[in-house]
């Protein structure tokens, strides 16, 4: 019988997995909240604190615990260091300089920062979008045609 431990594969790193998790359900509670919240309802000054708390610790989450853990994942885990040199799927990223047609060297370490651009871009996405659904929820898109003050449809000329 072989006995395999799941959480000590490489790539699975609990801290980075765990805060992942915790970003993307704090994430997702939001749409819930948005959702069951009645629009135009006032907020009390209460609310309005503990809002901006809870989206400080999402956003403190998703642009500082998510990303710093993927890099001491990929430095400490992975091993991707800088002594060590990206080469790609058959060599297709050797330098020029060691010889191959790639115009630069490119290491483990770059890609890790790479992908860490990916996370903060995708998080920052994902702020955008949740922005917006916030303001333009429960509006309704008007089918009515804007009618002259005598009662005909406005239509404009193309």
């Amino acid at each position: 019988m072989l006995a395999i431990d799941i959480l000590k594969w490489p790539g699975m790193n609990q801290a980075f997995l765990f805060s992942l998790a915790l970003t993307t359900i704090l994430t997702g509670l939001i749409f819930v909240y948005g959702k069951r919240r009645p629009i135009g309802t006032p907020m009390s000054w209460g609310e309005a604190m503990i809002g901006s708390v809870y989206a400080f610790f999402v956003m403190f989450l998703a642009y500082g615990v998510v990303p710093h853990q993927w890099l001491v994942h990929v430095q400490n885990e992975l091993g991707w260091q800088s002594d060590k040199p990206f080469l790609g799927p058959g060599s297709i990223f050797k330098s020029q300089a060691a010889g191959g047609s790639f115009p630069f060297d490119i290491n483990y370490l770059q890609i890790g920062d790479i992908a860490v651009t990916g996370i903060y871009g995708l998080f920052l996405g994902i702020q955008i979008y949740m922005w917006t659904w916030w303001q333009k929820r429960g509006r309704t898109k008007s089918t009515e045609v804007e009618q002259s003050s005598y009662g005909r449809p406005l239509v404009k000329k193309a």
